[in-house]
C-alpha cells in the first residue's frame, strides 16, 4: 500500500491508501474514511439512500463513527419514487 495526500475536510493529510468494494468495483480511498466521508465524496446522501457494509445494513445514525476498513464490500442504494 502506498500513501497519498488526501483532502479530508479543509485540511490535507498523508494517510495510506487502501482498497474497499463499492457497488462491486474496486476504488482507493484514505484509510480510516468513515461512511459519510465516503458518501460526501461519492456526492451521495440523504434521507433515499441505504448503505450495506459486509452484507449487514449500517443505519444512518452510525454513519458518521463508522470507519471503513480495507477490503470491505460497500453497497450503496438509492431509492427512487416514482407515480
Amino acid at each position: 500500500m502506498e500513501t497519498r495526500l488526501y483532502c479530508v475536510g479543509r485540511q490535507q493529510q498523508e494517510r495510506r491508501a487502501v482498497t474497499i468494494w463499492i457497488n462491486g468495483q474496486a476504488r482507493e480511498v484514505p484509510e480510516g474514511i468513515t461512511l459519510t466521508a465516503l458518501l460526501a465524496s461519492l456526492e451521495v446522501g440523504g434521507p433515499g439512500v441505504a448503505v450495506e457494509v459486509n452484507a449487514e445494513v449500517v443505519r444512518r445514525a452510525r454513519h458518521p463513527e463508522y470507519q471503513l476498513s480495507p477490503q470491505d464490500r460497500v453497497e450503496i442504494v438509492t431509492f427512487v419514487g416514482g407515480g
